[in-house]
């Protein structure tokens, strides 16, 4: 069967997350697989716009899934908003003769490809961010290693924690999304876990939890706050001072989460997305995102996809208050 495009692009854009590289790996082969070939473009909507582009064939993605970032690199585009820019873009797909664009990252990416179908161009999302807050997936690239880089950095603080018998405020990723700090926190054995969905009482849900682990013979006692809860890991640690005494220390965790070589979970599924955004193009389809629902790659409509709302996983948030000591009438 003849491909229904003849020529592909790919980008990544918004924030990096390790994985992006195996989905640019997956991309080119596939179009290779089915006789399509494929052009890189660099810096996101900033390099579309601006030619910026590379070719790609099947030995200059060999051994880069095992790589963090992205070899595309990724940057935001202010120019892109207006209509100006997105018809400069439109020429550049036109220059290259481009007919399709697979868009690797969030709901600003998507958005972006959005307006791109609309003129005419072949487009597919796939979703790449650490938050793993895209609605229409269950999963996103670069969500697991996000979780296990900032697991083990916990796991080291909290060997220090314990010998000074101190209180660990640590900062993970999350300006709008739990569900990283949800993750992490189970995962880690948290005392507290703080998110930015949740309204927080201080004294409930805070120093409550660390009172009664002081009270069961805890001497260290280790606090998660995603970035978006109001005033973040700064203010939690100095109410927590106040009220307790403990010699409270802030770890802000930030970029670190993003870096380091891919878990084998987002090499694969980064694969798997990136296989079938091809397989999609092939088929002659488009304005559509790769997702994952349980452990099934779909797709959906990018409008549908976009209007789609994700809420924190009941199972976690049940499963962090009855390991931090909550009880069910009480929120974290």
């Amino acid at each position: 069967m003849k491909a229904a495009v003849c020529r592909i692009g790919v980008f990544t854009s918004g924030g990096d997350a390790p994985g992006m590289n195996a989905a640019i790996r997956a991309v080119v082969r596939a179009s290779l697989h089915y006789g399509i070939e494929c052009i890189g473009i660099r810096r996101g909507y900033h390099g579309l716009l601006n030619g910026d582009f590379t070719r790609l064939d099947f030995e200059s993605v060999s051994d880069i899934s095992r790589r963090g970032g992205t070899m595309l690199y990724s940057a935001r585009s202010l120019e892109f908003i207006e209509e100006a820019g997105r018809n400069k873009a439109l020429a550049t797909c036109k220059l290259l003769g481009m007919d399709a664009l697979v868009g690797i990252g969030g709901d600003g990416t998507f958005k972006g490809l959005l307006s791109l179908a609309n003129n005419g161009i072949s487009v597919i999302g796939v979703p790449g961010t650490i938050d793993n807050d895209i609605a229409c997936s269950s999963y996103t690239i670069g969500y697991d290693s996000a979780c296990n880089i900032a697991l083990e950095s916990i796991d080291r603080l909290r060997d220090t924690m314990k010998s000074h018998e101190r209180c660990s405020v640590v900062e993970v990723m999350g300006h709008r999304a739990g569900y990283l700090a949800y993750s992490v926190g189970i995962a880690c054995g948290a005392t507290v876990v703080l998110v930015p969905e949740r309204e927080v009482n201080f004294e409930q849900d805070v120093i409550e939890p660390i009172r009664r682990a002081r009270l069961g013979g805890r001497t260290h006692f280790m606090v998660i706050v995603a970035e978006g809860v109001p005033g973040g890991a700064y203010q939690v640690a100095d109410q927590i001072r106040n009220a307790t005494a403990l010699d409270t220390r802030v770890t802000v965790l930030g970029h670190v989460q993003r870096g380091g070589s891919p878990t084998s979970r987002d090499r694969m599924v980064a694969t798997y997305m990136g296989y079938e955004a091809v397989k999609l193009l092939a088929e002659g389809k488009t304005c559509r995102v790769v997702a994952m629902k349980g452990d099934d790659i779909v797709d959906y409509d990018i409008t549908e996809a976009l209007s789609m709302s994700k809420g924190l996983d009941k199972l976690s948030e049940t499963v962090a208050r009855a390991m931090t000591g909550v009880s069910d009438d009480k929120m974290i």
